[in-house]
């Protein structure tokens, strides 16, 4: 199973653009296996051809950033200059206390999600779970989160294409910055999933034409659930 590496792929997209994925990107798709770059490098690459492109991408991910943030359990924020989406989850929220069997509700959390990569090349998504506490072991925190993480990656993988979607479980790594992880409220809150919505070569090609400056490339048929 796939999910037994720790790291994985998908890509994400809009069913408008569907006819628009380029042999390039096709060709990229092949040469590059994001299986193989570190989290970093997945979050940091690729990037924007030239500043009329970055400020079109930036537009179109603020609009979708704006939208994301209107569900009340997401936390949203931008990073890589506002080019990168990332979306917090609490782990309460998808998990009963030190179990790795999704809640029956936490789907409903991540449909939002699925137009993201429903066509490849638009995006890659990154699921990062984390489980942070001064309670237990490393090896126990590892694999809670390994485990939960690839829960959340097998829920993708029935709805949709997961060739870009890559997780990657963090144990006892470093608190949230301001939240010191001594009491049950902050370890609530440092053990969370983290899902990052990086553009990718046929989102940025968008950009580069300026085909995105509205905002509006994602199909508006909803998705069954």
């Amino acid at each position: 199973m796939k999910h037994l590496r720790s790291i994985f792929i998908a890509v994400a997209v809009v069913a408008s653009f569907a006819m628009a994925f380029s042999a390039d990107a096709k060709k990229k798709a092949v040469e590059v296996d994001i299986y193989d770059l570190s989290l970093g490098e997945n979050l940091a690459t690729p990037e924007p051809e030239n500043a009329v492109a970055a400020e079109h991408l930036v537009e179109f991910q603020d609009k979708q950033a704006g939208i994301l943030n209107n569900n009340p359990n997401y936390e949203v924020e931008m990073m890589r200059d506002r080019e990168v989406i990332v979306i917090t989850i609490l782990a309460s929220k998808l998990f009963d206390n030190n179990d790795t069997t999704l809640t029956k509700t936490a789907g409903e959390m991540f449909y939002p999600l699925l137009p993201f990569i429903k066509i490849p090349g638009m995006y890659k998504m990154m699921l990062v779970m984390h489980h942070c506490a001064n309670l237990g072991s490393d090896a126990y925190a590892y694999s809670i989160s390994q485990s939960r993480v690839n829960a959340v990656f097998d829920w993708f993988a029935e709805k949709a294409s997961v060739d870009y979607v890559v997780p990657y479980a963090v144990g006892n790594a470093e608190s949230r910055d301001g939240v010191d992880n001594n009491s049950i409220e902050a370890r609530k809150l440092n053990r969370r999933l983290e899902i990052y919505l990086v553009p990718d070569d046929e989102l940025l090609e968008l950009a580069k034409k300026d085909k995105i400056k509205g905002g509006d490339v994602f199909s508006k048929k909803p998705i069954k659930k």
